[in-house]
Order: C-alpha cells, then structure tokens, then sequence
C-alpha cells in the first residue's frame, strides 16, 4: 500500500508555515493559494489536496501571511502581493530535494486567491503548468490575466451569483487555453452534498490532463 509522505515546512524568508504532502512516485505538485480569512487549514483545501493526492499529486498548503499580517484585513486583499509569496514559494521549491523540483507546478486558488494564483502564473510562464480558481476572484488579477499562458480552469458555483459574471468576464482576458466548470445549485463555498466531490474531480482531471513540464522547460531540459 502506497503512503503519503507529509512535512511540515517554513518558507523563507518570513518562514511562512505549511505542509508539503509527497505520494508515492508524484507525478506533479499543486500549491494551494487560500481565499481571504482562511489558512492552509481550510476544510475545503485539504479536502482538495487529499482528493489530490489519490490522484498521484504532491501538494503544498500554506499561509501567504504570517500571523501579524493577518491582522490587518487589508493584507487579505492585496492579491499583488500574495502573488509574489507565491512566485517566492515557486522558487523555494525548486531548491528542494530533486524528486520535488524536478516536479511540473500547478496553483490551485480559493477566492482573492485565485487572482494571486493568476498573477504569479503570469511571471512565471515557464514555470507554471496549470492553474484551477474554486469559487475564485480571477477578475482581481486585472492586467495579469492576458499574460497568463498556463491552462486555466475556473470553477464555480451555479447559485454563486455575481461571481459567475466575474469569471466569465476574466475567461475572456486570459492569455492561455481556459474552460470555465459551473457546478449547479453550489454556493460560494460550495457546502452542498457532492459539490466538493465535483469540484475535486473537476480539479484532478483538469490537472492530470495539463500539470506537465511547459513545453520550453521541455525543451530545455
């Protein structure tokens, strides 16, 4: 019987606190940016990351702010700069033992999030295989978005009103291939029974079909 391998971790260099989960053989590592007022213990995330992890995918939840940023409210927001802790942890990561760093990067982004998730996809073309948005604000990313060139996948609520425009909107603007998912009758947060369930099977097919080394990394290597 395959078993994870989880570690806690700090990221330099404001030793941002997470957890880095290895299957067996990954085939791929998926870091989760979280939405405003959550933390790499959102129930949702980890039950994404473990739906995830069955697939064969390494993933890494984390806080994007240490604890006295979190209290001021307006660091949740500033999508500009979770997007650098981002591009920052994408970095650390390639430092790592090589069976992680030689891994392709997916993000997986919640809420404000998805727009950090964007952003850093954007400087990071070369780095950045795939990215999927769960009830996301990819809208936020603004001038970002055209730039992104990594498959995108945003996820959405069918009763999450207001943000179905948003996402339809910034699916327009996006630089690379993109598909927009609508789990009907979900909200925001998508509490309803199997919408989690879809959002997952949404997330690892999404994944398992472009989380590969982008075709210049490829090329390079």
């Amino acid at each position: 019987m395959k078993r994870d391998r989880s570690l806690d971790v700090l990221i330099p260099p404001l030793e941002l606190a997470g957890t880095l989960t290895l299957p067996e053989k990954a085939r791929g590592l998926v870091a989760f940016a979280h939405g405003s007022g959550s933390s790499r213990f959102s129930t949702r995330n980890i039950a994404v990351a473990q739906g995830l992890n069955a697939r064969g995918f390494a993933t890494l939840l984390f806080d994007l702010l240490t604890p006295q940023e979190e209290q001021d409210r307006s660091n949740v927001f500033n999508v500009a700069m979770l997007g650098q802790r981002l591009v920052g942890t994408v970095d650390w990561l390639q430092g790592l033992e090589p069976a992680v760093a030689s891994l392709p990067v997916g993000l997986f982004g919640a809420s404000t999030g998805a727009a950090a998730a964007l952003i850093a996809a954007a400087q990071l073309p070369h780095r950045i295989a795939a990215v999927v948005s769960r009830g996301g604000r990819p809208d936020l990313a603004g001038e970002a978005l055209p730039h992104v060139r990594a498959p995108t996948l945003l996820i959405v609520g069918g009763a999450d009103l207001g943000v179905i425009e948003l996402n339809k909107e910034a699916l327009s603007w996006l630089g690379g291939p993109s598909a927009l998912e609508i789990i009907p009758n979900a909200t925001h947060l998508f509490p309803e029974p199997g919408a989690m369930n879809a959002v997952i099977e949404h997330a690892g097919r999404w994944f398992g079909r472009h989380l590969q080394a982008p075709t210049s990394v490829r090329a390079a290597s």
